[in-house]
């Protein structure tokens, strides 16, 4: 018998990077794209900003408030040059008012750009980019809960 004629044959299989818990919240998160927007809404049915990152987060038995302004009170405040995938984004689009009112969940930050899923009474579950006038106009903080 030959060398050439083994019946075994071994194949590599690239090492599969592990999935970490950052990566299963975002993946929960993007499940929602194009769900209407529901005030108080936490399912395909309809979500509204705060709802995504809670149940995104829940999926993961990270238990988080059910609302943008108490969840802006959580994890570790980090500066917009160090935001990662998971961040919290939190905005005010109330001019009238003075508190948190928005959130949005990183997506990616590549080359400068951060991109963010959250939802918005006009568009529903949406990815947009802090790069936006409206957004970087109402930006307030990001956090760190992971």
């Amino acid at each position: 018998m030959s060398a050439c004629s083994s019946s075994k044959t071994i194949s590599k299989k690239p090492a599969k990077k592990p999935v970490s818990k950052v990566d299963k919240i975002v993946a929960n998160a993007m499940q929602y794209r194009g769900v209407g927007y529901k005030f108080g809404g936490t399912t395909k049915r309809g979500m509204d900003c705060s709802g995504i990152v809670y149940v995104a987060y829940g999926s993961q038995n990270v238990l988080l408030p059910r609302i943008s302004r108490d969840m802006a009170k959580r994890g570790k405040k980090v500066s917009l040059n160090k935001v990662k995938k998971g961040d919290l984004l939190f905005f005010k689009t109330n001019k009238g008012r003075r508190s948190i009112n928005h959130v949005g969940l990183v997506v990616s930050h590549q080359k400068g750009v951060i991109r963010f899923i959250h939802s918005t009474t006009s568009r529903g579950v949406i990815v947009s980019s802090l790069l936006e006038k409206y957004w970087k106009n109402s930006f307030v903080k990001a956090t760190r809960i992971l």
